[in-house]
């Protein structure tokens, strides 16, 4: 269907790094919209947890993320369910040097549902693209801001 590979640089050490990245609480702070994640069933952050995910945009979008993986700073991977896509994000950690962290997001759309999110994805896939890489550059200056 289609998949893509973002990638930024933080100037921060790897622990500090996968740290905020997992901190739910921080969620606010570097993805536009974040309105809530409710744990739906298994253990918070292990292999099969699902989660609700509530983000706002023009309106209310509800994803369900299941974890497929996870085995951080090495990687996690989960499929995120939506009413229009499913996809797969894999997200890594790699250690440059004690001060610097490279941070990867494999994204894979698997399903579009619908007539619109279908023209858009092929008409304008870069837009999903540069959504990815949006959030990350927030989550690179949130976490080289706090520390």
């Amino acid at each position: 269907m289609m998949k893509y590979t973002c990638l930024v640089e933080i100037n921060l050490p790897i622990d500090r790094v996968v740290q905020l990245w997992e901190n739910e609480d921080n969620f606010k702070a570097w993805q536009d919209g974040f309105l809530s994640i409710e744990h739906l069933s298994g253990t918070p952050n292990t292999e099969g947890a699902k989660a609700r995910i509530i983000l706002k945009d023009k309106r209310s979008i509800e994803l369900i993320e299941t974890i497929i993986s996870i085995n951080l700073p090495e990687e996690k991977t989960a499929l995120y369910e939506h009413v229009h896509m499913t996809n797969t994000q894999t997200t890594r950690f790699v250690k440059i040097d004690d001060h610097k962290t490279q941070y990867i997001s494999e994204v894979e759309y698997l399903k579009f549902n619908g007539f619109l999110v279908k023209l858009m994805a092929r008409l304008f896939p870069g837009k999903f693209k540069a959504q990815s890489q949006k959030w990350m550059q927030q989550f690179k200056a949130f976490a080289e801001k706090t520390g």
